[in-house]
């Protein structure tokens, strides 16, 4: 098949798509598929000799899956396009898309899973992985999806949405409290804070990237997380973190965090976590694949979020879970693909 394997984009989290989009491709690659990793932000300079097909012959992609520290601001995304055009997708991205069997949506953050690429495929007719468009949007919307969390009784940390210059309200749940963007994955921008001081400086901070900050209460426990494939809950993994708590560093670095799949659990609690990762994809409306994440407090499950294009890079969660059932990481992005075409 002929694959575009589109990551990149304009997000916060630019280098991990970049990771997990040439992982991706090489994979496919190794499964003799045609596999071409495009960037959506910065578009493909086509020459005048080149055609779309010889597009899909190109060399793979570099094997270094590094994920840089630095969390890249908009000013700096913009920055690296040298071309005048305007907007999400860069030059040729569509014409290219459009030539493809299939699109594999290797991207992470706010413009790449709130469903405006998602859309944007749709009215071309471009096939691509992943949930739709609706979908998408509401689980990148953390107030939208908690509140569908809610109203179907599944489990999650109380929370209040706070808008920027908003002034600090009374919360309903004591310190500590977590405090994230709306719009957002990868834990960046977000802060636990002990005391209101902290709370202040941490929704400022959040602010940087988003216009509306969520703040939840704290949720004292073990931290896991389901993938599901097709319809199919893989085994949960729990993860850990020599200090601190798992933060951006400790999802893409080598640096101290541990992961256990299947966890050691008792089986009954694996199996309510497994349902309720069913549960939280069928009210969030996401389909093909996804990944949902847990907060274990030795009595009660709670959903921390919903993950509509989980990451697939070498440190994370998704492919350990399908490692675990014997699925390997090529093995998997064929079974997205074939999971999506029949649907």
């Amino acid at each position: 098949m002929k694959i575009v394997v589109l990551a990149g984009g304009r997000s916060p989290e630019r280098n991990v798509s970049l990771s997990s989009g040439a992982k991706i491709t090489n994979a496919l690659r190794e499964k003799g598929h045609a596999a071409v990793l495009i960037d959506l932000f910065l578009g493909d300079d086509l020459s005048d000799v080149e055609t779309i097909a010889a597009v899909f012959q190109r060399p793979a992609p570099s094997t270094d899956y590094a994920i840089s520290e630095e969390v890249l601001t908009n000013d700096a995304i913009d920055a690296l396009r040298t071309t005048d055009s305007k907007g999400l997708f860069g030059p040729n991205v569509l014409k290219i898309c459009g030539a493809a069997d299939i699109v594999f949506l290797g991207l992470h953050g706010e413009d790449g899973e709130n469903g405006k690429v998602q859309a944007t495929l749709d009215l071309f007719g471009i096939p691509y992985t992943g949930s739709g468009f609706s979908a998408s949007g509401i689980t990148m919307n953390k107030h939208l999806a908690k509140q569908l969390l809610q109203h179907n009784q599944i489990n999650t940390a109380r929370y209040q949405t706070i808008k920027a210059g908003e002034s600090v309200p009374q919360l309903a749940f004591d310190f500590p409290m977590v405090v994230k963007p709306t719009h957002g994955g990868s834990s960046i921008g977000m802060e636990i804070v002990p005391d209101r001081p902290a709370l202040i400086a941490a929704l400022t901070e959040a602010g940087h990237f988003d216009n509306e900050v969520v703040v939840e209460e704290y949720i004292a426990g073990r931290e896991f997380s389901v993938g599901v494939l097709n319809g199919q809950a893989l085994p949960a993994i729990e993860i850990t973190v020599a200090d601190g708590w798992y933060d951006y560093e400790h999802k893409y670095q080598d640096n101290g965090a541990t992961y256990q799949t299947p966890p050691h659990i008792p089986a009954t609690v694996h199996q309510e976590m497994q349902q309720m990762a069913l549960a939280t994809m069928q009210v969030l409306g996401l389909t093909n694949y996804g990944r949902i994440d847990f907060l274990w407090d030795g009595q009660t499950i709670y959903v921390i979020e919903g993950n509509s294009l989980p990451g697939m890079t070498p440190h994370s969660l998704l492919p350990q879970e399908a490692a675990a059932v014997g699925i390997s990481y090529a093995d998997l992005c064929e079974q997205i693909i074939a999971g999506q075409l029949d649907a």
